[in-house]
């Protein structure tokens, strides 16, 4: 028995298959003008969450790249800076050389100090430096806290030890900036390992006995106490001359590491593990110390500059206490430059990695946008041959449908 196909049937089939086919040939339309291949989801579910993914990674790896270009411009300001301080401090250094000129007089030496004070409030100043948003470079945390005033003793800081970072890539924090108190105030005094130094009434007992900054001759002899070393003078008589020793006491441990030794200007004097020496001729009762090395603000340095500078250092027994307070100023003050100069090698440091970062991130920015055109993109012939294959097998459709849906038996009486 023969099925019988109405025409309402024959019109429904035919009309759906052509609304098929005109989808087929939009969607391939959309593709080749958008050069997408994925449009929807649904057109790929794997392609598209793959797709998603990688396209997260790649606003991640943008946002990191402005992360460093922020990175860059506070690490500059925080170079600039230190730049500035290192010629400050170059000038401070110049100065205290000068300083121990004998031919200066005591109006010259005033006029030196006058010429440090300023100095001292310019490098307050560029410690107090900001990144031009209100934020203070040296501050640590408290960006909006001013690190520094200025002080009797030189400044004293405000800010805490805190030191900002950026996260510039997926796996690194970079520091962009630099603690005031780990800059200007953690500064080593004397060689490093030990201070050596005069003491204040040494020039009132007439002494002129000027000591050197030392050095270590055996670090594992070390023991890290307060030392003095003593002097007693033999005034001479007819036909003696007098006779001058000195002797080492360990004040931590309260014992006498040397006793009565003869004391010769320029000599070495050594004990445990260190070595210096002491020119001139001190005084009876006159006292040398000799310290561990601590940290000790650069501020405090130049104030005690200017201080000893203006004293009324005259005669003999004048310049030897002034010699030795200048030779102590001028140990700190190298101390403070080599200080200034490692924070700008690891600012530089930081410039130079965030570099190789941009580098590293414009590489995977290039792979990410591959791998996306991968995932999501058309190929032009394939999408261009299937759009014309769509167009032909449309346009016979549409034929067949005309020339099927004109059949009837009236077309034959």
């Amino acid at each position: 028995m023969a099925l019988r196909i109405s025409n309402q049937t024959i019109f429904n089939t035919g009309v759906s298959q052509l609304n098929t086919m005109q989808s087929a040939l939009q969607k391939a339309q959309l593709q080749l003008s958008t050069g997408r291949r994925v449009l929807t989801p649904s057109d790929d579910p794997v392609a598209s969450a793959r797709a998603l993914e990688v396209t997260q990674s790649q606003t991640m790896n943008a946002q990191y790249a402005t992360n460093r270009s922020n990175a860059r411009s506070s690490l500059a300001l925080v170079d600039q800076a230190l730049g500035t301080s290192d010629d400050l401090l170059q000038d401070i250094k110049q100065l205290a050389i000068n300083a121990g000129n004998g031919g200066l007089t005591q109006q010259d030496r005033l006029a030196l100090a006058n010429e440090l004070e300023g100095r001292l409030d310019d490098l307050v100043g560029q410690a107090n430096s900001t990144d031009g948003t209100g934020g203070y470079l040296f501050s640590g945390y408290k960006t909006g806290t001013q690190p520094f005033a200025r002080s009797a003793t030189g400044a004293t800081y405000a800010g805490d030890q805190g030191v900002r970072d950026l996260q510039v890539a997926s796996s690194r924090k970079l520091a962009i900036s630099a603690s005031g108190s780990s800059v200007f105030e953690e500064v080593i005094t004397g060689n490093g390992t030990f201070l050596t130094g005069a003491d204040a009434n040494n020039g009132s007992r007439g002494g002129t006995g000027i000591i050197s900054p030392g050095s270590v001759t055996n670090a594992a002899a070390l023991t890290g106490h307060k030392y003095t070393i003593d002097f007693s003078v033999v005034p001479a008589t007819p036909g003696v001359p007098a006779v001058t020793t000195y002797t080492v006491n360990d004040v931590t441990a309260g014992t006498q590491v040397a006793t009565g030794v003869p004391y010769k200007s320029g000599d070495p004097i050594a004990f445990d593990g260190m070595q210096m020496d002491i020119k001139g001729d001190p005084a009876d009762l006159d006292q040398f110390t000799v310290d561990p090395s601590q940290n000790q603000s650069v501020f405090t340095t130049i104030q005690s500059l200017v201080t000893a500078l203006r004293a009324n250092n005259t005669g003999p027994t004048g310049g030897a206490q002034l010699t030795n307070q200048l030779n102590q100023a001028n140990q700190n003050l190298t101390n403070a430059l080599d200080k200034v100069l490692s924070v700008r090698a690891t600012v530089g440091a930081g410039m130079k990695e965030l570099d190789h970062l941009d580098s590293a991130g414009d590489d995977l920015n290039i792979q990410y946008a591959s791998t996306i055109a991968d995932l999501v993109e058309a190929d032009p012939v394939e999408t261009i041959s299937r759009f014309s294959q769509l167009q032909i097998n449309l346009e016979a459709a549409q034929k067949s449908y005309k020339a099927l849906s004109g059949l009837s038996l009236f077309n034959f009486i």
